[in-house]
């Protein structure tokens, strides 16, 4: 999400408003279905932990949205983790107000602490910052319930950085090394050491360590201030670009890539990202795809080894064409529960207004160890 042409921002915006609006509702309960884990909970951008008994589901919205449930399909509404806007996002973001619409999270527990990383940011812009809020526990009835903001972990700034500072995801490498990956657009997808706090950067900027891990064409002719669609309200794009350039930008994807999250298994990390447009209803094109390393820092190679920061990617969700609900859905996050392991995503339904849903879908693993989902089974 994040990035699109001045139709798409009203598109987004309507979207994300609209899961706000229905966060009452994400989190009434939903009435199963004979597919368990396609719920009717509105969200965007839904990343999951497991405490006890219940399942936990955050997503954008205000304060970031939270909902809990014991079977992953009737969900009730819980206390946002954010009240007001943190400090720090107005010293980088002064217009971002009250309004409270924190994006794309990631949720990580280490050693009895829970991590949630938010992500804000300006519209069609990659002035963005990610930062981290801490709990030790997230049963909201708890009396050690408490989310506290522990500040930025790292932000972008327009026409300084080729890369934009939001859509985190953070875990531990197999030697204990813990790294954040993020990004959206521009130069593609980040990875970069974090401090063993997990809140901020290493104090050594020769320990950041930064990796391009995944990317996606960017035409050589745009400027740096703009994300590849035409979408910075601060432009003037008629007379930034040639007539003949600013068509091509307009109706080119450029760059589109963003929200990585990466699995371990088997001896690879499998980066997961999604391609394409999210955000118009049933117009949307987004789609998740895939790629493998031993490494983590990467290359990431696809099934035809290609390699990830050169466009590479294979399809992951593979029907959503022939499905009679579904017209498109990404911004994933995998889990492992019970031994099975599961492809989290929002999915833009066909009917009504193209409402972004919850689906939860497990993984099947070929022979060859690749991931694949199947919708409407």
């Amino acid at each position: 999400m994040r990035t699109y042409k001045f139709s798409d921002m009203i598109w987004r915006s309507f979207f994300v408003l609209m899961a706000c609006a229905m966060a009452a509702a994400v989190l009434a309960p939903a009435t199963p279905n004979a597919n368990a884990q396609e719920t009717s909970q509105a969200i965007h951008d839904p990343v999951m932990a497991k405490e006890g008994d219940r399942y936990y589901v955050f997503g954008t919205g205000r304060g970031v949205i939270v909902a809990s449930s014991a079977d992953r399909v009737t969900w009730d509404r819980e206390p946002a983790v954010l009240e007001g806007t943190p400090e720090w996002v107005l010293k980088i973001l002064p217009d971002f107000g009250n309004r409270g619409s924190f994006w794309a999270p990631d949720i990580y527990h280490h050693n009895g602490t829970y991590y949630l990383y938010y992500s804000v940011s300006s519209f069609g812009r990659n002035n963005s910052g990610i930062g981290v809020a801490t709990n030790t526990t997230l049963n909201s009835k708890s009396p050690e319930f408490k989310w506290v903001d522990r500040g930025m972990v790292v932000n972008s700034v327009a026409g300084r950085d080729m890369w934009n500072a939001i859509d985190p995801h953070v875990m531990h490498d197999e030697a204990g090394i813990p790294w954040m990956s993020f990004g959206s657009h521009w130069g593609g997808l980040k990875l970069v050491r974090l401090d063993a706090s997990l809140i901020k950067l290493p104090a050594s900027p020769a320990d950041w360590e930064w990796h391009t891990i995944a990317a996606r064409h960017r035409y050589h002719k745009l400027d740096d201030r703009d994300a590849g669609d035409s979408a910075n309200p601060e432009l003037n794009y008629e007379a930034l670009y040639p007539a003949e350039i600013l068509a091509l930008n307009q109706a080119s994807e450029n760059g589109a890539i963003e929200a990585p999250f990466i699995f371990r298994k088997n001896g690879y990390y499998y980066q997961f990202v999604s391609w394409d447009r999210c955000c118009r209803g049933a117009n949307s094109t987004y789609k998740v795809v895939v790629g493998r390393s031993r490494d983590i820092r990467g290359p990431y190679v696809d099934r035809e080894d290609e390699r990830m920061d050169w466009g590479g990617g294979t399809l992951v969700v593979t029907n959503f064409a022939e499905s009679p609900r579904w017209a498109a859905g990404g911004h994933n996050s995998v889990y492992t529960w019970d031994d099975k392991d599961y492809l989290v995503f929002h999915a833009y339904e066909h009917e009504g207004r193209g409402a972004s849903r919850l689906v939860i879908k497990e993984i099947k693993w070929d022979a060859q160890g690749w991931p694949t989902v199947t919708l409407d089974e």
